[in-house]
């Protein structure tokens, strides 16, 4: 599988602002948290799974998410494609990660929040992978 940008959507009357993504199927979430980086330079880079599968969406500002497939858990392939997709507080869409990926978050606004769910509980599997920022020739 590949990464997908599952589309939600907003609407606004005079009783307030809905964000919704009524494409999104949530049967196989099993553990939610929130990653608020502690500025907008910092870049949380790179973690991943190779059996863990993840959605992120934005609670609150915007973030800029990358994506690389490994090849190779032990030493991945160092020159990289990149899959990357801003998400934001506008609409709820929401960014499907399959298993195999690792991840880079980077805010691009203040006070920015993002949603992070998966379909493992913490400690069910072991399952973290991390590679030093510059690791990877993109």
């Amino acid at each position: 599988m590949k990464p997908k940008v599952i589309s939600g959507g907003n609407f606004k009357d005079n009783r307030g602002n809905i964000c919704f993504n009524n494409d999104f199927n949530t049967k196989k979430i099993k553990r939610i948290y929130t990653i608020e980086n502690n500025s907008m330079a910092f870049v949380r880079a790179w973690q991943g799974h190779a059996i863990e599968s993840r959605w992120f969406s934005v609670i609150n500002g915007s973030f800029e998410i990358k994506l690389i497939k490994i090849d190779n858990w032990d030493k991945p392939t160092k020159k990289v494609k990149v899959f990357s997709s801003i998400l934001n507080d506008k609409k709820l869409d929401t960014l499907y990660v399959p298993k195999g990926y690792v991840s880079s978050i980077q805010a691009l606004e203040k006070q920015s929040k993002l949603l992070v769910m998966s379909d493992y509980l913490l400690g069910e599997v072991a399952d973290e992978y991390r590679f030093d920022s510059n690791y990877f020739i993109i």
